[in-house]
């Protein structure tokens, strides 16, 4: 293990799991089925969201 580059233990460059993306904040939750989209919910997974429009299951964008 390398000390004091400020990378930590994982060797991705401080990034975390999900590589720098930050999926669980902002984004946008998309209907597959009609392509209605809306604004993801914080602690909320779109494939708990229903659509409004067709009732169709979300999916994340």
């Amino acid at each position: 293990m390398r000390s004091g580059d400020g990378t930590g233990r994982s060797g991705d460059g401080g990034r975390g799991r999900n590589n720098g993306t930050a999926q669980g904040q902002g984004g946008r939750c998309v209907c597959p089925s009609c392509g209605h989209e809306l604004s993801h919910a914080r602690g909320v997974p779109c494939y708990k969201t229903r659509c409004p429009k067709c009732n169709a299951v979300m999916t994340r964008a």
